[in-house]
């Protein structure tokens, strides 16, 4: 059976006031484009995630924007997360971000994302973020980068860092995301390769997999280009990947701008109906675990 999902990575604003791109591009959407979108491809409604890290070249997705959105739009936007910069309040790691966070909490805020300052994991802010995070028991769905001219958290090959932050916050659920992220789970993942869509079989011994194995809150983020190529490169590998991850994956769109297609709708759909994975699989990472995290 086919089912409507639900969009663990939207990004949505109110209005288009400027481009966000360096390049000019006009990057974003309101609620009522991606309620087209959405139609094109069956899903139902999605989750705001603002961005509000200088990194990410502009301030058009606020926490005041997913907020709204969601209010305004709830056939749409049915929840959204706060987002916060661990340089705030006082650019120390000991800035009490729990104060920001319990009151976007008290809004109606399910989590944290998408986290895209450009510091290393282990930098002692980024740890005070997952800190409070933890403390406020919220999830936070991040971007790996790299360091400089980019945005996302930055860890070495082998990601590290963000497995230090695994042990160190057991607690804390992390939702992983972006292409370097989505690259290691293949065991050849290179620098070389890291940052794109790579081709071909996935090689075992990729440290998306182990660590998804070996932690109970590491979760993952199927949206945008980077989570679908990590299914879809090699199906039967992605096949198994969903059927062992079941628990732990989330169907997502990442729409940027109008020109974006996403094919991992119809890849899921097709293999439900072909049986290449379970009903009970397919009905989790559309739409159940989501539910799950928000607490629904």
């Amino acid at each position: 059976m086919i089912l409507k999902k639900l969009d663990i990575h939207a990004h949505v604003l109110q209005e288009k006031m400027f481009p966000c791109m360096a390049d000019g591009t006009v990057y974003g959407l309101t609620c009522d484009e991606l309620r087209l979108m959405y139609d094109k491809i069956n899903v139902e409604k999605g989750v705001a995630l603002p961005l509000v890290s200088p990194e990410h070249m502009s301030d058009q997705f606020t926490n005041k924007d997913a907020y709204r959105c969601c209010m305004e739009h709830p056939d749409t936007i049915g929840w959204w997360f706060c987002n916060i910069d661990p340089r705030w309040l006082t650019n120390n790691p000991q800035a009490d971000l729990s104060l920001i966070i319990e009151y976007y909490k008290s809004l109606g805020a399910k989590g944290i994302g998408e986290f895209t300052a450009n510091l290393p994991v282990d930098d002692p802010m980024m740890q005070n973020v997952f800190y409070h995070a933890q403390k406020c028991n919220m999830p936070v769905l991040f971007h790996v980068g790299k360091q400089g001219d980019d945005y996302g958290m930055v860890d070495d090959l082998g990601l590290p860092k963000i497995e230090a932050t695994l042990q160190k916050f057991p607690k804390l659920k992390l939702i992983g995301h972006s292409h370097k992220w989505w690259s290691e789970i293949s065991g050849d993942c290179t620098w070389e390769n890291r940052g794109g869509n790579p081709v071909g079989p996935v090689v075992p011994g990729g440290r998306v997999v182990e660590l998804m194995r070996t932690y109970p809150n590491m979760l993952a983020d199927l949206s945008a280009g980077s989570g679908e190529n990590a299914i879809m490169r090699d199906p039967e590998f992605g096949y198994t990947f969903l059927e062992e991850f079941q628990d732990k994956l989330f169907f997502g769109v990442d729409y940027c701008c109008i020109s974006n297609f996403r094919k991992l709708s119809a890849f899921l759909d097709h293999a439900v109906e072909s049986h290449r994975i379970s009903q009970t699989c397919y009905n989790k990472i559309c739409r159940e675990n989501l539910l799950a995290l928000l607490g629904e």
